[in-house]
């Protein structure tokens, strides 16, 4: 079991995300035409904007939420909130919006599975991803109890710790998450595993909505008339001629 452990918390990281950020790049560059969405919002509109709004809302909060409270130093934040008030920010916050994308994406789940439109259209690959989600989102709501039983922030510690030890390519980060609860490790690990199935689902969609905030500094765009002899300063009344 110790060597399944720091397979998982200490090896398996590294290959999901050299798969996620490799995968993505090559089918960006061999297979752009697949490079979409696969909006089903033509079949059937009703429950898709309940649905994907309160998913998109919830999943882009705990993306970013995540990132930044576990990447970030405890010496970067705790001159302005200890670790146990960090973490029941994050217990509060984490819940209200993990309830918002559980909410939205039981919806989809649903349907998708009843509409025998959109079920005929969907690829199994989007049927596992929903599946993959869901359990996810369920399993970072059922981290909440847990976290409720030890408010000093030590374990949320330990995670941020295995976390940053990951990224930095430091020894000893699968030791850290031995006392964790399986449920603790059962997220963690599903988390790693979306991302290693990343590229191969419409999740790469994801990239290029990142990619619109270059529309930020990109210059304007001048348009210019094909009519031979028209120029920008002539009168409408004459451009006809």
């Amino acid at each position: 079991m110790n060597g399944l452990h720091n397979f998982i918390f200490g090896i398996y990281p590294y290959i999901a995300l050299t798969i996620f950020l490799l995968g993505s790049l090559i089918r960006f560059d061999r297979d752009q035409y697949s490079w979409k969405s696969d909006s089903s919002q033509l079949l059937r509109k009703g429950q898709l904007r309940w649905g994907s709004n309160l998913f998109h809302i919830g999943i882009l909060f705990l993306f970013f939420g995540h990132s930044v409270g576990m990447l970030t130093p405890h010496f970067v934040y705790e001159p302005f909130i200890s670790a146990g008030h960090k973490q029941l920010m994050a217990m509060v916050s984490g819940g209200l919006f993990g309830l918002f994308g559980f909410a939205g994406l039981s919806i989809l789940l649903h349907r998708r599975l009843s509409d025998a439109r959109i079920r005929a259209t969907s690829k199994t690959s989007d049927i596992v991803l929903l599946w993959l989600l869901w359990a996810q989102f369920a399993l970072g709501l059922a981290t909440i109890p847990l976290s409720a039983q030890h408010l000093d922030g030590g374990m949320m510690m330990k995670l941020a710790e295995w976390a940053q030890r990951i990224v930095t390519f430091r020894a000893g980060a699968p030791e850290l998450l031995e006392e964790a609860s399986w449920v603790f490790k059962a997220h963690m690990f599903l988390g790693m595993s979306i991302f290693l199935i990343f590229p191969f689902t419409r999740l790469v969609h994801v990239w290029s909505g990142f990619g619109t905030l270059a529309y930020v500094a990109r210059p304007y765009q001048v348009v210019r008339s094909r009519r031979v002899g028209m120029t920008p300063q002539m009168p409408l009344s004459q451009r006809g001629r």
